[in-house]
């Protein structure tokens, strides 16, 4: 399957109602625990529960490479700005080794880098889009800022709650949700001095476990544990508008928002998935997932396409033909040639 060119900036709802499976990976053993594209590339990395590290071409729906971490497991996973190179999150042997980050290569199975310094589970991760910094927020109640550079932690911030953070897409802000409903925002250069704003989901005291940028900077979209949407403006906190999933009581759900900040769309509790145009308020599209619950989902940042997973992965696009969907599993049994052991 060769995924669609087509421009996001043409996305409208017909296109969005349109999206249909183009592509299935089946043969993880066990939850997709997280996911990532890269920036730039059309890439896409998995983490799942069976300890394995992915990597797939998207614009031509195949797996590329298969590493397995039995030693640490593998929890959050993002990109960093180099195409081979990701950061990924400890499931085990946190207490014993402290080793919760760890900087790998992709190409050649080599871990460049441990991160120590979180004694509980990483449950938030992500990089700066301008720089090598990233950040991470653990069951610990910390937000730790790192550089890919350097061993040791740049600065540490306490709070109460389960922590969850976030760059714009400049780079020049992030957010952090934690206990209350409460996000703050802090300046990247100027951390030190404390948030520069805080923003209330109004009414909503649920834990957010997920924030996102649109590419503008205008919008934040907020997912809370208990299955409600936010998409809020970034410059003042409004509220723009609210959405609410069937609950899903053992799985968090991922919301994205279109490269275009028109759409947002979302797993929910009952197996379906979900479209609204921000604009408008409204839905415009419900699917059936045929994956069951959807934990992770993004949209891929210069594609028409979105992927969703629970213990399978599948790549949505738009469907101009209405030809029945792919079955990949060919494309996984090639690349299993690729697939290594690794210590990390």
């Amino acid at each position: 399957m060769a995924t669609t060119t087509m421009s996001i900036t043409e996305l409208d709802d017909e296109t969005v109602r349109s999206m249909s499976i183009g592509a299935v990976f089946s043969d993880f053993g066990g939850k997709i625990n997280s996911l990532g594209f890269h920036r730039k590339d059309d890439l896409l990395v998995t983490a799942s529960e069976d300890d394995s590290v992915r990597l797939y071409d998207i614009a031509n729906a195949k797996l590329l490479k298969t590493t397995y971490h039995k030693k640490h497991g593998a929890d959050r996973i993002c990109f960093t700005h180099h195409p081979s190179s990701v950061i990924c999150s400890s499931r085990h042997n946190l207490e014993s080794t402290g080793e919760a980050l760890r900087y790998l290569s992709m190409y050649d199975n080599r871990c460049l880098r441990y991160f120590k310094g979180h004694k509980e589970r990483v449950v938030s991760l992500c990089m700066s889009p301008v720089n090598d910094s990233f950040m991470s927020g653990s069951l610990d109640h910390s937000v730790r800022i790192w550089d890919l550079r350097v061993n040791a932690c740049q600065g540490i911030l306490r709070l109460r709650g389960r922590p969850t953070v976030a760059y714009d897409q400049q780079g020049l802000v992030f957010a952090v949700a934690m206990e209350g409903g409460a996000i703050k925002l802090f300046d990247s250069r100027s951390y030190d001095k404390g948030p520069f704003d805080t923003f209330l989901v109004g009414g909503d005291t649920a834990e957010v476990c997920d924030i996102k940028f649109s590419n503008d900077g205008k919008s934040m979209l907020l997912t809370t544990t208990n299955s409600n949407i936010y998409v809020l403006d970034a410059y003042g906190g409004e509220k723009r508008c609210g959405f609410s999933l069937e609950p899903s009581p053992n799985t968090t759900i991922e919301a994205t928002i279109t490269p275009d900040g028109q759409y947002v769309i979302s797993g929910s509790g009952d197996g379906t998935l979900h479209a609204w145009n921000i604009n408008m308020r409204n839905e415009v599209a419900a699917w059936n997932s045929h994956i069951g619950v959807a934990a992770c989902l993004k949209w891929a940042p210069r594609r028409a396409m979105f992927v969703a997973a629970s213990t399978v992965l599948t790549f949505w696009i738009p469907n101009n033909n209405s030809k029945p969907a792919a079955e990949t599993g060919s494309t996984d049994a090639q690349a299993g040639t690729q697939s290594e052991q690794i210590g990390q």
